[in-house]
């Protein structure tokens, strides 16, 4: 659904990363590399849906993964790595880490504190948002990681917690599969009020993960989804559907202003918020400046 991101994401995240101002870390000792925690929709989904034997959105069968290591579908949504991995690997890690799911079959262990990947596609900001899928909505996902923010406190002691939470990155992307379920349900919900809907959940999950202990925040908006092959197929010129472009750049531009406005209020809270509608619109309208 939303494998258009793969061609720009390692600059996306690159620009999250510096933007950060931890892109020193690569160059560092293993301990010192920060760890992450991973949140959203398929563009950062691991394998976590490839542990829900009733979801109806998986990843964990050819031709997914095709360009992966040893060819092998991982339950990524993608033909190889995805954004979770890009900007891992620019972090200093090998690749993404596990998802939760899989910590929670193999056993909690301490590789939980480099890092936990939470996401899982069809998700969304609204709880209601892939419900009916058997996926991990955002809420849920954030309640697994207040489960490894308890563990890490009992094993190395609250202050420790504190401090490893306090220089994590968190890293969401999510948003796509709200817009699509407004216009699959085809509601009626004025958009403007719709859009401040997914603003109030946004609030709402990252106040949640600040109060967990989370401080630095990566968050990628939503890319021109109008103009993925799911949704062009209901155009009659073949070409992108504007009308989800333009919820596209309207979300963008709220979450613009909700985190300027979240970061002075919570102290010690900063962000980066990586515009992938302008980055993503700019290859489609000019692919020949990203060819080989």
């Amino acid at each position: 659904m939303e494998k258009i991101y793969s061609v720009f994401f390692i600059l996306l995240v690159g620009t999250l990363f510096v933007n950060l101002q931890i892109s020193n870390a690569k160059k560092t000792h293993r301990s010192a590399i920060p760890p992450i925690f991973i949140f959203g929709d398929s563009t950062a989904d691991v394998g976590t849906n490839s542990f829900l034997p009733t979801s109806k959105i998986r990843a964990d069968f050819p031709h997914n993964g095709i360009d992966f290591p040893n060819a092998n579908p991982t339950g990524r949504f993608s033909n190889g790595y995805n954004s979770a991995d890009f900007l891992s690997k620019l972090m200093g890690h090998r690749r993404s880490p596990q998802p939760y799911l899989y910590f929670l079959k193999t056993g909690l262990n301490n590789k939980m504190f480099r890092g936990v990947d939470f996401a899982s596609g069809a998700s969304g900001l609204l709880d209601v948002t892939g419900k009916d899928l058997n996926i991990v909505s955002m809420s849920e996902q954030i309640k697994q990681f207040g489960s490894v923010c308890s563990i890490m406190a009992y094993l190395k002691g609250q202050d420790v917690a504190k401090n490893v939470l306090k220089k994590s990155m968190i890293a969401i992307s999510v948003g796509s599969n709200d817009i699509f379920g407004y216009f699959e349900s085809r509601s009626t919900v004025n958009p403007a009020v719709f859009i401040n809907s997914l603003m109030t959940a946004y609030e709402s999950h990252i106040n949640a993960l600040y109060n967990l202990g989370a401080r630095k925040f990566g968050i990628i908006s939503v890319a021109p989804i109008g103009c993925c092959p799911s949704q062009r197929i209901h155009n009659a010129t073949g070409g992108c559907l504007e009308i989800e472009n333009t919820f596209a750049q309207a979300f963008y531009s709220s979450l613009d202003a909700l985190l300027k406005k979240l970061s002075c209020e919570l102290s010690g809270m900063k962000y980066a918020l990586g515009n992938s509608y302008e980055m993503t619109i700019n290859v489609i309208n000019n692919p020949q400046l990203f060819s080989k």
